[in-house]
């Protein structure tokens, strides 16, 4: 089929003004009308190593698909900061695959262009994506990119082992201790296999949802983490490492899940691929819920976005769309990396929902939430609340002493970021 380019052109103003300043800068960006064949997109991203061959595979696909436009990857190591000296230079590419959660700090810096004007022209339906997906590229009702990429941590399970301690893949906090238990494996007095690796305190934020919590205040000025809630979540770890499910550094350095000495993990659809390599038999189901039911997962991913200053706007807008809301194209990609589309129809393909290994991470999706956007955030949980967490878990702090430090340094920081 045939693409025809369209009539307007949203980018027109920046992409005139960043084309004048290409020819002032010299720059060597090879994209927009060559005047010979179809026109030139080019596609950055962070992607390397085998993923290259994955998104080369792609933007082969759309330019089987129509006669237009030609899609090139070049695969860039820290994209987001090449992309600001671009901005500089004028050297920018079309279209660039996002991670969504630096979003707010690029519109500050001017790097992204809207595209509501090409949403609006096209009648792109947006309630097709995951609504926590498309919240983090849409900055003060200004939408910047279109998700196309999701993903959650869902709790992956050894069947052997849980086969021979006679248990079943739990679902709730209670259950996962009773399974972690019975199959945690000591030898001469050390730990053999972990019954459930406890090794990534980042994951705090999902269990406290699980417990009924939340990070920070309805009025997002100081944190809520401090809280029974809170204190619940350390009590529940505390009673794993008592238990002797899990013992701090086990497995370090090595994938201990795929080697068979962990039971259960909290992973992501990332790990498959390994897994599938060693040979481990593993199953998948949904993080179990807190102890009043309550359900909780974070998720990540990726979109795509049109730089301010790209040369073919129009050329990335229609690879965008045709890789994003023809969900055929969404489930075709997934078939060549394993990644989830963010299109809710594409994820709900019976490629994925029919598919053990796929299904629980779409039954997460369901309720899983994206990172906060509040400024200074991220600065809370890297350096306030993590540092704690892991003192807790080393032993260093009791748990109330842990929320309270953490608390005490995060509210600062959210004032620090007002």
């Amino acid at each position: 089929m045939k693409t025809s380019p369209r009539r307007f052109l949203a980018l027109g103003v920046v992409t005139v003004a960043a084309i004048a300043l290409a020819a002032c800068s010299g720059t060597t960006t090879d994209s927009g009308d060559s005047g010979d064949g179809p026109e030139k997109v080019t596609f950055w991203g962070s992607w390397s190593g085998d993923q290259v061959a994955q998104l080369e595979a792609q933007a082969d696909a759309y330019n089987a698909a129509q006669d237009a436009y030609e899609v090139t990857y070049v695969p860039q190591e820290l994209v987001e900061e090449k992309l600001l000296t671009g901005l500089a230079s004028g050297d920018v590419p079309d279209v660039v695959l996002w991670d969504r959660y630096n979003t707010p700090i690029y519109v500050d810096k001017n790097a992204l262009a809207p595209i509501d004007e090409y949403i609006e022209a096209d009648g792109v339906d947006m309630s097709q994506f995951y609504d926590q997906a498309l919240s983090e590229l849409v900055i003060d009702d200004v939408t910047y990119g279109i998700p196309l990429l999701v993903d959650n941590r869902s709790l992956f399970y050894n069947v052997e082992a849980l086969e021979e301690a006679g248990v079943e893949p739990p679902t709730t906090w209670d259950e996962l201790a009773a399974v972690a238990e019975a199959t945690t494996v000591s030898e001469g007095g050390s730990l053999a296999r972990a019954g459930f690796q406890l090794n990534d305190p980042g994951l705090f934020n999902m269990w406290l949802t699980q417990a009924g919590g939340q990070m920070y205040s309805d009025d997002e000025q100081t944190t809520a983490f401090n809280s029974p809630e809170g204190l619940e979540v350390l009590q529940f770890w505390q009673s794993l490492l008592d238990a002797g499910v899990y013992e701090l550094g086990f497995g370090e350095g090595v994938d201990a899940f795929a080697e068979g000495n962990v039971a259960l993990k909290l992973d992501g659809p990332w790990a498959l691929g390994g897994l599938d390599a060693a040979g481990v038999e593993y199953g998948i189901v949904p993080p179990p819920s807190g102890p009043d039911g309550g359900q909780g997962a974070g998720m990540g991913g990726f979109g795509l976005v049109i730089p301010q200053g790209a040369k073919n706007a129009e050329g990335a807008w229609d690879f965008i769309t045709w890789w994003t809301t023809q969900p055929e194209n969404g489930v075709s990609f997934g078939e060549i990396s394993g990644w989830i589309p963010a299109n809710i129809e594409a994820a709900n393909d019976p490629y994925f929902t029919d598919n053990p290994k796929y299904s629980a991470f779409i039954e997460t999706l369901e309720f899983a939430k994206v990172r906060s956007r509040i400024p200074g955030a991220s600065d809370v949980e890297g350096k306030a609340l993590i540092p704690q967490l892991e003192r807790f878990l080393a032993g260093e702090i009791s748990a109330e002493d842990a929320l309270a430090e953490a608390q005490s340094l995060g509210d600062q920081i959210l004032a620090d970021n007002r």
